[in-house]
């Protein structure tokens, strides 16, 4: 039969064990939280806007094409800057991503020896400007699933100079 001193002993240890556990889990969770916040969890309220398609003019937004008519190459490969870590622009040079030479009007997951994750099936059949540009203004949103990290860019202009950068190297 047990004594009190060692049931106090053994009941002891056990709830040390499982504050460990619990500040272990708790710590866990704030180093490795899943799910990013964008859409994944409910807002706590709602913020109306107005669209901006209703505003007076919509002078504001300017359409894709003109964007790439006007698109400056070296504001492209500045904005490439941040693509550098994952991609190359050498042909059959793969990083973490796929290599980017070429890659303005080939078709989507076409680079041999590379593992895509299959969510950019979603995107299209090819990269074409238009859908680079869905793709990279966010990434996760455009194809859900995919093992890219990249956040996004926001700024059509950025989108616009990084895709005729892109396309001008290959020339």
């Amino acid at each position: 039969m047990l004594d009190t001193m060692t049931f106090t002993k053994v009941l002891g240890g056990f709830c040390g064990a499982l504050l460990i556990f619990l500040l272990g889990k708790w710590a866990a969770e704030g180093l490795y939280h899943v799910g990013g916040g964008h859409g994944d969890e409910a807002q706590a309220y709602a913020i109306e806007v107005a669209d901006a398609g209703d505003s007076a003019g919509g002078a504001e937004e300017v359409d894709f094409a003109t964007l790439m008519a006007s698109a400056d190459l070296a504001k492209g490969e500045k904005v490439f800057g941040k693509c550098r870590a994952c991609h190359k622009l050498e042909d059959g040079a793969n990083a973490t991503g796929p290599f980017l030479y070429g890659v303005v009007g080939r078709a989507i997951d076409a680079v041999d020896g590379f593992a895509y994750s299959g969510a950019l099936e979603q995107v299209g059949d090819a990269w074409t400007p238009e859908n680079l540009s869905h793709f990279l203004e966010n990434p996760r949103a455009a194809a859900p699933g995919t093992a890219m990290s990249f956040a996004g860019l926001s700024s059509a202009e950025d989108r616009a100079n990084l895709i005729a950068y892109l396309d001008a190297t290959d020339d």
